[in-house]
């Protein structure tokens, strides 16, 4: 049976406060367990943009109810400043940095990459790298360096499977070869809609499908109306049930990988005016989620 998994990117924005989307004077300190109450996962951000601390994954664990599951975003640092270029290290050390103690509310790692390009050979030897349960990350995490030394966090209380989705902005990586690289190691491709900003991909590539849903036409700012909404949760609902969408736009002509059905992950990252939350409740609504 496969699951669907809706939610937004992030949830700690000013503009969605004061009624907005969350209620009227809900404290800052509750917006996450108010979050986790009405979707089934959500993104976490900040792990892009430094690397958190052990009691900050803790206390993600402990605001979600059980079944929740936590997309991570993984550091920029790795994917946007060494470009994949000698990575293990900083691959350790976010590792290190706590995010195992999401424990059984840890679902997918998000690699977001630029709008820039780099030898593929990079993503080929970084896919090498990226532990697929974890125990491998646990025993990745160990190799860390000075920058997490006394808050590292690498225990492994029970063993999982890690799933890894890579999200291209830049057109050189969509090629056949990054495609066969991901369906040998079971990486997915992310589906990411940004309204022309850059180039849409529905390759499928794992046993699993992860959708981001940034805005279109504008980017980040518009909302998805009835008619967009319809359009996506009839796409979710293929792939969902093993198949794809039948003008399924792809990179190559490959067979996708044969599935009875395939567990899918919605993040709306449409964040201005609070429209990723209101397209999500409006889309789990459509699917019966």
């Amino acid at each position: 049976m496969s699951e669907m998994r809706i939610g937004v990117s992030g949830w700690n924005y000013d503009h969605w406060r004061n009624g907005r989307f969350y209620p009227q004077n809900l404290p800052r300190t509750r917006e996450l367990e108010y979050i986790t109450r009405q979707f089934n996962s959500a993104e976490i951000n900040g792990s892009f943009y430094s690397l958190l601390s052990p009691g900050t994954y803790e206390k993600y664990r402990n605001s979600a109810p059980e079944g929740f599951l936590y997309a991570v975003k993984g550091s920029r640092f790795i994917t946007h400043s060494k470009k994949l270029k000698d990575v293990k290290t900083p691959l350790a050390n976010f590792l290190a940095s706590g995010v195992l103690r999401l424990e059984d509310k840890l679902g997918p790692f998000l690699w977001q990459f630029p709008q820039m390009e780099w030898p593929i050979e990079r993503v080929d030897a970084f896919l090498d790298l990226l532990p697929a349960d974890a125990q491998a990350a646990g025993r990745l995490a160990k190799q860390h360096d000075e920058r997490v030394t006394g808050r590292a966090s690498m225990a492994v209380h029970e063993n999982q499977p890690i799933r890894h989705v890579l999200e291209f902005r830049h057109s050189h990586f969509l090629t056949e070869e990054v495609v066969r690289l991901c369906r040998e190691r079971g990486v997915a491709l992310a589906i990411s809609d940004s309204g022309g900003a850059w180039t849409l991909t529905e390759e499928v590539t794992a046993d699993f499908i992860y959708l981001r849903l940034h805005g279109s036409p504008q980017v980040y700012a518009s909302s998805y109306d009835d008619a967009q909404l319809r359009y996506w949760a009839q796409r979710i609902q293929a792939w969902a049930d093993g198949d794809e969408p039948g003008d399924a736009r792809r990179i190559t002509e490959l067979n996708p990988p044969r599935r009875g059905n395939r567990d899918v992950y919605v993040y709306f990252d449409n964040d201005q005016h609070a429209h990723a939350p209101d397209n999500a409740l409006q889309l789990m609504e459509l699917l019966g989620v």
